[in-house]
């Protein structure tokens, strides 16, 4: 039988200092049967990283042809298309004919750095891309936060952020591998 996916609720506030966008998101967060809290905590960050009004999570690994986050417009085109791992190069060209903006969040150590000096040179022309990594030690950090009713707090300033659940606080910074033009 097939294992059903776990609910996360999540209250998650975001005092984003660089981009001006303070707010907080209710979010019900589906963790597939396969996912690890890492990966569900870098999804939490990735979403507050890029959060606006109409971000939203999506179908995430149940779906293919999705990223794990998107933010349409009203009309139904892709603004943003936020994907998490490591993509393939086919699956980044495909995200950036798609979406005004991709936004990629590497994670995982050494493998990661292989992935991204594989498909760096491949990724320079796509001037709507922005790729982020998160190292190894902040990301099992993170793991450590994931409780299934969550009030997180995430600030960030100057690219920094502070991640918390009550008294718990983890502290990132993101490499940025490439920016957005």
């Amino acid at each position: 039988m097939a294992q059903n996916a776990t609910i996360y609720k999540v209250e998650l506030s975001v005092s984003d200092m660089d981009r001006h966008y303070y707010e907080t998101h209710k979010l019900t967060v589906a963790k597939h049967p396969s996912e690890t809290d890492e990966r569900l905590m870098v999804r939490l960050v990735a979403f507050a990283l890029n959060a606006h009004e109409h971000l939203e999570m999506t179908k995430g690994l149940s779906s293919d042809d999705e990223p794990d986050i998107w933010q349409k417009s009203l009309s139904g085109e892709l603004d943003v298309w936020v994907a998490l791992g490591l993509p393939s190069e086919k699956v980044i060209r495909q995200s950036c004919a798609k979406a005004g903006k991709v936004y990629i969040c590497a994670y995982g150590g050494k493998p990661a750095e292989i992935w991204w000096d594989k498909v760096k040179n491949s990724t320079a022309r796509f001037a709507s891309l922005e790729v982020v990594n998160l190292t190894e030690e902040d990301t099992a950090a993170l793991a450590g936060l994931a409780s299934r009713a969550m009030k997180l707090q995430v600030n960030i300033q100057d690219g920094d952020l502070m991640v918390s659940v009550d008294e718990s606080v983890v502290y990132l910074t993101p490499q940025i591998w490439k920016r957005a033009e």
